[in-house]
């Protein structure tokens, strides 16, 4: 499963689960913890992630951020969580005074659907008032996602993300400029296009005719463009459809009996990724799904299983083999295999005793 793929399977846990989520810490287990795993640090890892990390304000003592991440035992990211359905805006102060006591060159603002990152491009050592990348985790753009996995742990360069930064603080303002003026249109920016095609002065009178000409080219601009794409993407369907042989379609025919895969059992396993993803890499955690569990191997080996998912009945339970035979234990949900990592790391251990 890619970061992308990843990036999804969190976001549907988001959207499902928020509703039940109804104070801060338990958004921070629900949401930013699994995030930070997404993202490939281990959250179980003190000298990786540390909760409640201190940052001494000059004589105010004590003071706390809800994350650090570390790099060669100095923290790279701070990280402020507030509950899922907090309004951030009041609260990037907090973040402000705690980012220049310590060597963090970026700070991340977050309530666990939207993120957003902060660092010192204006003014070295002090937090930039507006963040230089933000999104929604349940609303989150491709673009984005490969922008979101500079950050993650494997791809982390601080030259790189610097760049990256930049780049992304000054096309955000180029985009609300260019917004602002499609919308409205600014005298300078009407005058630029007005001398460009009108043969004679431009007068204040030419000036405001050109105003509405704009508004309505940029709208009809938008519209075709629209269209356009509109039309490819059913030209491109269409084809799809005329290229599907009977044969495929018979296939295709769901039989009655046939294992289905559900949405929960997929949360379950991209929460077992995210655990051991610390021990070995996740290409290496597969699933088989049966009609009487849901298993997940090393290496898709039968002989290395790492645990079951009985989803079927009333009741949900996991099996785990990290004593050498199946243990099964009944859980509430799937938050509640996060309350057993040490019992899959352990399992990866009897399966690989130096470790990966």
């Amino acid at each position: 499963m890619d970061f992308k793929d990843q990036i999804g399977l969190l976001a549907q846990r988001v959207s499902k689960m928020k509703d039940a989520i109804l104070t801060e810490e338990a958004t921070k287990n629900a949401f930013i913890m699994p995030f930070l795993q997404t993202m490939g640090y281990d959250i179980f890892n003190p000298l990786e992630v540390v909760p409640e990390f201190i940052a001494d304000i000059g004589i105010k003592k004590g003071e706390k951020v809800d994350y650090a991440i570390l790099k060669d035992g100095s923290p790279i990211i701070l990280i402020e969580c507030k509950h899922w359905s907090s309004d951030l805006d009041p609260h990037n102060s907090q973040l402000f005074r705690y980012f220049h006591t310590t060597e963090a060159k970026f700070g991340i603002l977050t309530n666990g659907i939207i993120y957003r990152f902060y660092t010192d491009l204006v003014q070295s050592n002090k937090m930039d008032e507006k963040p230089f990348f933000e999104f929604k985790i349940d609303d989150i753009k491709e673009a984005q996602i490969e922008k979101l996995k500079e950050f993650h742990k494997s791809y982390f360069n601080l030259e790189s993300i610097n760049n990256t930064a930049s780049e992304l603080k000054y096309m955000s303002e180029l985009r609300a400029l260019i917004i602002k003026e499609i919308s409205d249109p600014s005298e300078e920016f009407t005058r630029l296009f007005a001398k460009t095609v009108y043969p004679s002065i431009v007068t204040a009178k030419i000036l405001e005719q050109f105003k509405g000409y704009l508004k309505r080219t940029f709208a009809q601009f938008l519209n075709d463009s629209i269209n356009e794409r509109l039309k490819t993407a059913l030209a491109t369907e269409t084809q799809k459809a005329e290229e599907i042989s009977k044969e495929d379609l018979t296939s295709a025919t769901v039989d009655e009996n046939k294992v289905v895969t559900t949405a929960e059992e997929m949360d379950a396993f991209y929460i077992v990724r995210a655990i051991l993803a610390s021990k070995v890499k996740v290409t290496r955690i597969i699933s088989r799904d049966t009609q009487s569990y849901f298993g997940v191997l090393l290496d898709d080996n039968n002989r290395k299983p790492l645990c079951r998912l009985h989803f079927n009945g009333k009741k949900k339970h996991i099996s785990f083999f990290d004593t050498g035979k199946e243990e099964r234990v009944q859980i509430e949900s799937t938050n509640d295999i996060y309350e057993h990592a040490s019992r899959l790391i352990k399992s990866i251990d009897i399966y690989e005793p130096i470790g990966n």
